[in-house]
């Protein structure tokens, strides 16, 4: 059992130091649009890894390279290391951290100009394509996004319209947990939602999981996770 630390989209005052010792999470997940000074913060306080995929307010963030050296590398030249520091990027990637396979897919739907934003068939490709990694990687048992999957969750408006290739991921990838942010709850939890074997939840601003991996679930005669 892999003890999992979600957060996106606010701060929140009660992640003191204190607390996230108290909680000790085995990962922390964060699903975009928080400061990064605060993911840093948060991944200096825990003894665990940290991977985050972006929100529609972060930055771009450059393709970086790190040498053997230990140096990092950005277009050719050398560059600082990419922030936030002490957190690895997920969007677009399967990851293997903490025991669980994690895919991830950041950013939203495009309504303005700005980084990590997509048109819906944009998000068609990148979803088919993280689905083909994910694939090859094994049994997914997290997928990480900013947004939720369209009508899944995702608001009436068009900054808050859900990712309509989501659905299909879920069903192809059948991952044990969807976790995402982006549809602020305003301080009333918004309650999980089921599409298959799969749960998806909501986690602003932050939520503690337990989860099982994938590879050593009990199954039964079929095969099937149980």
């Amino acid at each position: 059992m892999v003890r999992v630390l979600a957060i996106a989209d606010e701060e929140a005052p009660d992640l003191h130091a204190g607390a996230l010792r108290d909680l000790a999470p085995d990962l922390v997940l964060s699903a975009g649009d928080l400061n990064w000074d605060y993911v840093e913060y948060v991944a200096s306080a825990v003894d665990a890894p940290v991977a985050f995929v972006p929100g529609n307010h972060e930055p771009a963030i450059p393709r970086v390279k790190q040498t053997r050296n230990g140096t990092y590398v950005c277009d050719g030249i050398v560059c600082d290391a990419p922030r936030p520091h002490g957190a690895v990027n997920a969007d677009r990637s399967v990851l293997e951290i903490a025991g669980l396979r994690i895919a991830g897919l950041g950013g939203c739907v495009r309504y303005r100009e700005g980084p990590h934003q997509y048109t819906q068939q944009q998000y068609r490709r990148l979803a088919r394509r993280l689905a083909r990694r994910a694939r090859r990687a094994g049994p997914v048992d997290v997928l990480l996004t900013h947004a939720p999957p369209f009508g899944m969750g995702d608001g009436d408006d068009r900054p808050h319209e859900g990712i309509e290739a989501l659905r299909d991921a879920i069903e192809i990838l059948q991952p044990t947990w969807h976790l995402h942010g982006h549809i602020h709850p305003y301080g009333h939890p918004k309650p999980d939602r089921q599409l298959g074997g799969t749960t998806i939840r909501n986690v602003i601003p932050w939520r503690m999981l337990e989860i099982t991996p994938r590879a050593l679930a009990p199954r039964d005669a079929a095969g099937r996770m149980v």
